[in-house]
């Protein structure tokens, strides 16, 4: 069976070998999520593993193949946050590019390259609906802009989302 056929086959998953081997010769689409409580505050996440681990990162993931957008939004939202937010809800913020030196094991010398949808979503007042979930990240905060931008432990390219200019 192809490559292709085995990922459509997986719902849009490859296995790790040839997931490793995608990461090594293309860039990934993925999807970061902005989420801004009624305070002004955005959603943090200590990230559990490479090529991030162990900074302070927004959530998100990858969009997989033949996932339109909108399913990688409401898919990606429950994964991530827990939460059933429907994509009418989410802004798009711009687009981005991310370049690590390490991939999804934590190889030196298999670089990674993201092109980045960043999307943001206001959060109603009230408490969340559900405990965010513990698959990514090793702990959760609620952050300023300010507070984000100027602390070392935030990964560059999230401080990057608080300290450009956009409208």
């Amino acid at each position: 069976m192809s490559i292709e056929r085995q990922a459509a086959h997986a719902g849009g998953r490859l296995s790790e070998e040839h997931f490793r081997a995608a990461v090594d010769m293309l860039p990934l689409v993925s999807i970061d999520l902005l989420v801004r409580d009624p305070r002004g505050r955005y959603l943090l996440g200590l990230r559990g593993n490479p090529p991030a681990q162990g900074r302070w990162f927004v959530p998100g993931g990858r969009i997989r193949k033949g996932e339109a957008l909108a399913q990688a939004l409401r898919r990606l939202a429950d994964e991530e946050l827990g939460m059933s937010l429907p994509p009418v809800r989410w802004r798009l913020r711009g687009v981005y590019e991310h370049f690590y030196d390490v991939n999804f094991a934590g190889e030196s010398g298999m670089s990674t390259h993201y092109v980045v949808l960043a999307y943001q979503v206001q959060l109603p007042s009230g408490p969340l609906a559900a405990a965010l979930p513990a698959t990514q990240h090793l702990g959760y905060r609620w952050d300023t802009p300010e507070d984000a931008a100027t602390d070392p432990d935030v990964h560059p390219y999230t401080k990057a989302y608080f300290t450009e200019q956009h409208p």
